[in-house]
């Protein structure tokens, strides 16, 4: 039977209703943040085994999801479906575990089934419940309650506001969690590779040149000899060293076409009296996407990479940049 569609007149307020509900609900769990969070953010960042999420329908799509956000942050975790788990799954849970359980009523029976279980292993068991006095609160070490005042479905039944709340939780617990492990923007690249978000998050070590690709010559090189080791090192520019090893200066193409009119024994001089003096510099623990930002601002090609001593480690070229998928 073909449904009629109704003609928009209501939907955008019905939307915003929906969307106030659900940020209510969020407010509301303000208040319910007590020792019990502390307590929780300890246990999950203190665990020596995994972070074992479970739950059954909506909610169990919402466990999947603090599970991932969890393991993006460095903190081993996996979802475990309750009905999978009665029927051997169990088996990857152990005693140094800790359990997020998630049920609206806290009597959903499938998760019922595993809280004897999961007392038998001896792990630790969160639950995320909108019924603080049901079986699996009391079953529980620690126990949020997540219930809300109405869903956004207009027959009170849909989960919908019940699981915007519990995932603003998981939310909040995972970043509480990454606070208390020191997590910091290195680990967060370590962990995302790939995309779009590893691209933003790779540091200039990372796409640098190092060893024979960073050509480093003497203020007293003579420029032919100095062409001849941007040549074989396929670079662009050579970095010039003092005796000490610390950059003093930069040769690049631009240097060579400043000076091949107006001087006639341009190859035999000492590249000192040629380079650009301190060129802009940049570290290797700094992001490549900073890097490029420095390289458009300087209308440069090359970016000396040096160390706290200011001895170069490397040398980043736009073209590195490019290959990367940076620019």
């Amino acid at each position: 039977m073909k449904k009629r569609i109704k003609p928009a007149k209501n939907f955008r307020r019905i939307g915003r209703e929906v969307l106030r509900n659900e940020a209510d609900c969020i407010m509301d769990l303000l208040p319910r943040l007590n020792k019990d969070f502390d307590r929780a953010v300890e246990l999950v960042a203190g665990c020596k085994g995994r972070i074992v999420v479970t739950g059954m329908g909506k909610p169990g799509f919402i466990g999947q999801k603090i599970s991932a956000t969890l393991a993006s942050l460095g903190v081993p975790s996996l979802f475990l479906h309750p009905a999978e788990a009665v029927h051997g799954d169990l088996g990857r849970v152990t005693a140094d575990d800790v359990i997020i359980a998630i049920s609206n009523s806290g009597q959903t029976e499938e998760i019922t089934r595993l809280l004897p279980l999961i007392k038998k292993i001896g792990c630790r068991l969160i639950a995320m419940t909108g019924r603080p006095d049901s079986l699996l609160a009391q079953y529980s070490d620690i126990v949020f309650d997540v219930g809300v005042r109405k869903e956004a479905c207009p027959f009170n039944l849909a989960p919908t506001s019940s699981t915007t709340a519990t995932l603003a939780l998981g939310d909040a617990l995972s970043l509480a969690v990454l606070e208390c492990r020191g997590f910091k923007i290195e680990d967060y690249a370590f962990y995302h590779p790939g995309g779009s978000l590893g691209k933003r998050l790779l540091t200039v070590g990372d796409l640098m040149r190092k060893g024979k690709q960073n050509p480093l010559v003497k203020c007293n090189t003579r420029v032919k000899e100095v062409l001849l080791d941007i040549t074989r090192s396929r670079a662009g520019c050579a970095i010039v060293v003092d005796g000490r090893r610390r950059m003093v200066g930069i040769f690049t193409d631009g240097d060579l076409r400043r000076h091949i009119e107006d001087a006639s024994n341009l190859l035999s001089r000492p590249v000192k009296e040629v380079m650009t003096a301190a060129p802009v510099s940049i570290g290797p623990e700094k992001l490549a996407v900073e890097a490029l930002k420095l390289l458009k601002e300087k209308r440069i090609d090359e970016l000396p990479v040096v160390d706290e001593g200011h001895r170069p480690v490397g040398l980043l070229d736009v073209q590195d940049l490019l290959k990367a998928g940076i620019v």
